[in-house]
């Protein structure tokens, strides 16, 4: 595994969008050196446009602006917003902007991280997207999300990934390992942490294999709060197992889902887990769209991987992983805070299906679902383009670097 835990990290839970863009747009305007933002869901709304207006304040400056969007989840932003980046100086990069008929295969291989790096020593990661539906006078179909501050040694490996995603210079690149710091001489204090994400090529299980140890040494509790959840056989068995050891495992899923065949696909796990002692929170105050857990005392992860087959097999994620006895206080606070206020706990008879059913689901989760989501990424990988739209036009031109899937 190429990623390195390093010590003497600070890090601040940022709920929802009222306390993520406030501090994204502060860091923004503090800028000196550079901005790499890459995020999957860019909307021309008012998030949108105040992020919009914090990066030209910045390239007009002379920051010096990487932003890279999704293309097929950013598809819809305007010539005049895009023009309005570009002509201060912001480059703009799409990930595989509109591919051909005979590249639909890749439709679902998407770069849906969310990850900001400010001069190197300020990042921001999670499940946050820039629109509007973060912010709770969206209504009733505001996002419930987290995001996290990270300051300290981990931010570096932050700014090298995020460097290297847009295949800045190989001048710049040298610049920047030089002004790396030495690792100090006495032990730094601060959180341990790992910078881990997960792509189609040296790292496809990182963030699974993270989930799963933690899960398998865990002695007390688990809590995993997770948007989209059907993972696959092993990281199933390995819930059951803790549960059935004594371990508290508790799951937050969706209960009043932005799309109804999450919830269902969810279900079908239902009895598998609560058989084996595993409790089951719906979250029904609005749609839940994190994507963090943490175990016992001190382990936790922040970031934008689900536990579905999309982002375990296909898309292009990142999470970091915190052992920090004070953030896993912080954060297991909230998750308590919607498992006892907002959630409706499920129980095995609230499960009302023919037996025959859940025989032919049984079938289904040990003999298919344990190979699954592997399965899925067999399918072709291919190395999608960052394409720099420019000041006249939001397609892409075809000059751009490419990023590894």
């Amino acid at each position: 595994m190429r990623q390195r835990w390093v010590d003497g990290n600070r890090f601040s839970l940022l709920e929802n969008g009222e306390a993520f863009f406030p501090r994204v747009y502060e860091a923004i305007a503090a800028a000196q050196k550079d901005i790499f933002l890459e995020t999957f869901i860019l909307f021309d709304d008012k998030v949108g446009r105040a992020l919009q207006q914090a990066l030209v304040a910045a390239a007009e400056r002379g920051v010096e602006v990487d932003m890279t969007i999704d293309g097929w989840g950013s598809p819809d932003l305007s010539e005049e917003f895009i023009s309005t980046l570009t002509k201060a100086g912001v480059r703009v990069h799409v990930f595989d902007p509109a591919p051909g008929i005979f590249r639909r295969v890749h439709l679902f291989r998407r770069l849906h991280r969310k990850l900001i790096v400010v001069d190197g020593s300020i990042a921001f990661i999670g499940g946050i997207n820039f629109s509007a539906d973060h912010l709770a006078d969206f209504g009733p179909e505001a996002k419930q999300d987290y995001s996290v501050e990270v300051h300290g040694p981990v931010v570096s490996h932050m700014y090298s990934f995020a460097q290297a995603a847009v295949k800045k210079t190989r001048d710049r690149r040298r610049w920047f390992r030089r002004r790396e710091p030495l690792a100090p001489t006495a032990k730094p204090q601060g959180a341990l942490a790992a910078f881990v994400w997960r792509d189609n090529h040296r790292n496809r299980n990182d963030i699974e294999r993270q989930y799963r140890l933690a899960i398998r040494l865990a002695q007390k509790r688990i809590v995993i709060a997770n948007a989209y959840f059907f993972p696959g056989y092993r990281f199933l068995k390995a819930l059951r197992h803790a549960a059935k050891r004594g371990v508290d495992v508790s799951l937050i899923l969706q209960g009043n889902p932005d799309m109804p065949i999450v919830q269902y696909a969810a279900s079908m796990l239902y009895h598998h887990l609560l058989s084996a002692g595993v409790k089951i929170y719906e979250y029904c105050d609005r749609p839940l769209h994190g994507k963090v857990a943490l175990v016992d005392d001190e382990w936790a992860t922040v970031g934008s991987s689900n536990l579905d087959p999309l982002s375990l097999a296909l898309n292009l994620e990142a999470n970091v992983m915190i052992r920090d006895r004070e953030f896993n206080a912080e954060l297991g606070k909230s998750l308590d805070r919607l498992m006892n206020e907002s959630c409706k706990q499920l129980s095995i008879k609230d499960i009302e299906e023919p037996t025959w059913w859940r025989l032919t689901r049984s079938y289904f989760l040990f003999h298919i679902l344990r190979r699954y989501p592997s399965w899925m990424g067999w399918l072709p990988t291919h190395a999608p383009s960052l394409k720099a739209a420019h000041r006249s036009q939001t397609t892409a031109s075809v000059e751009a670097a490419t990023q590894e899937a």
